[in-house]
């Protein structure tokens, strides 16, 4: 059985209630999409406006997983920019210009198209945890600058602060008007009914228990069988599939968010007057952003370990009031966690099983942008596009021969060792 939405402030300000059935029988399709979330969706969006058929399976229900969980942060890019230049040079830095901000263009399109209800802002704000961050921060600044980002990114120095977030906690910063925040489960609902109305055939509950490329490719659930033409896995897999470029690529981290009750006006404007996106500096980071209904909807404190904290109210709240102590007394009124990929180099992972099977994950939380941006470059490639898509696929990723349990440890011992360097 699927399981439900998790208690979240989004589950419970979801302005859409569909459901859609379980697979029961055998279809066939040009296209079968496993997973439900960012990933899956917009590819099969992306497919039906080719003309293509397509059918979309998922376990549980339409953004369960991180898509419906997260910060809901609109970020540029991805946080393996570096790491793609190291590896491709002047072609991965052509690659990146053109990429960063496509997610952007493409979530905005849909809503606007659509008619998405799903709270979008625009401006995201990265600050300097420690006065040391700074030089970095300026000299990532300059380089937005000369690719062409000058038009909507700002500088911040530490004497302009006080206009713009009501804590004395940071040493400056950088602004990015072009990203924002939004209602991720609301977006992700939005496009699995604009998908419906182009003839995705959407099943949730749905969970894959076998699937196949080669001559005659298929996904079996327990009630049913897609036959397709290509097959694709749209974000966090099974271990069942994780096999040949999959294994030892991703390990899932615990990610968690609290979120108040409603703040006044007064205080609002106070906190964040521009409504701002916020993340800091930190390898372990802060988050947190206000919601339509004034909320503080404050993430961070990543567990590479997956073991969850026994009350993330506790782990979270005292955090929330060293950056806002006029948030001392207001309740928290939602808590709730999740599971995102994490990949070592921080690159997303896009490349083939099979000529056939496709996948797509590790966005390492990036994933509002670049979930759109991969189920695209794995589009054009199913249509015969390929130079995007080649690039990704040549990355070479660092994978841990060891179980996903072990590697979890190791790289809770390295965030142990990343966590001390932020606090000194």
């Amino acid at each position: 059985m699927s399981e439900p939405h998790i208690n979240s402030y989004y589950a419970a300000t979801a302005n859409d209630a569909t459901r859609y059935p379980r697979l029961q029988g055998s279809l066939t399709v040009d296209v079968c999409v496993i997973g439900g979330g960012f990933s899956g969706i917009s590819t099969a969006i992306t497919m039906a406006e080719r003309g293509y058929s397509i059918a979309l399976l998922e376990a549980n229900r339409i953004g369960w997983g991180a898509s419906g969980r997260n910060g809901g942060q609109m970020i540029y890019g991805f946080s393996g920019e570096g790491n793609l230049k190291a590896q491709l040079g002047a072609e991965g830095a052509r690659l990146i210009r053109d990429l960063r901000y496509r997610g952007h263009d493409i979530i905005e399109s849909r809503i606007k198209t659509h008619g998405i209800s799903c709270d979008l802002k625009h401006g995201w704000m990265e600050m300097a945890a420690r006065e040391k961050h700074m030089a970095g921060l300026r000299a990532h600044y300059e380089e937005m600058v000369a690719d062409g980002h000058g038009d909507h990114w700002e500088l911040v120095e530490p004497e302009a602060l006080p206009g713009l977030l009501g804590t004395k906690a940071y040493h400056g910063g950088m602004i990015d008007r072009r990203s924002g925040h939004l209602h991720p489960l609301n977006l992700a609902k939005g496009e699995a009914a604009a998908a419906a109305k182009l003839g995705v055939k959407i099943f949730e509950d749905s969970s894959v228990i076998e699937m196949q490329g080669g001559a005659k490719p298929f996904a079996r659930t327990a009630e049913g069988r897609v036959e397709a033409c290509s097959i694709v896995l749209a974000g966090s897999t099974e271990h069942k599939f994780e096999r040949g470029p999959l294994f030892g690529l991703t390990f899932p981290t615990g990610s968690y968010i609290i979120a108040t009750e409603p703040l006044s006006e007064s205080l609002a404007a106070e906190l964040n007057p521009q409504d701002l996106a916020v993340a800091d500096s930190n390898i372990v980071l802060d988050y947190y952003r206000l919601t339509a209904d004034r909320r503080m909807l404050f993430g961070g404190r990543c567990n590479y370990s997956n073991r969850d904290p026994a009350s993330l109210t506790s782990a979270l709240q005292p955090r929330l009031v060293e950056i806002f102590p006029q948030l001392r007394d207001t309740a928290i009124a939602y808590e709730w966690g999740g599971r995102i990929d994490i990949v070592l180099n921080r690159i997303p992972a896009i490349g083939r099983l099979e000529p056939n099977v496709y996948f797509t994950q590790g966005y390492c939380g990036h994933g509002v942008n670049m979930s759109h941006i991969a189920a695209e470059i794995l589009s054009d490639a199913i249509c015969g596009t390929t130079e995007k898509f080649d690039m990704f696929d040549r990355i070479r990723h660092i994978r841990l021969p060891i179980g996903r349990w072990a590697g979890n440890q190791l790289l809770a011992l390295g965030m142990v060792y990343y966590r001390l360097r932020d606090l000194l």
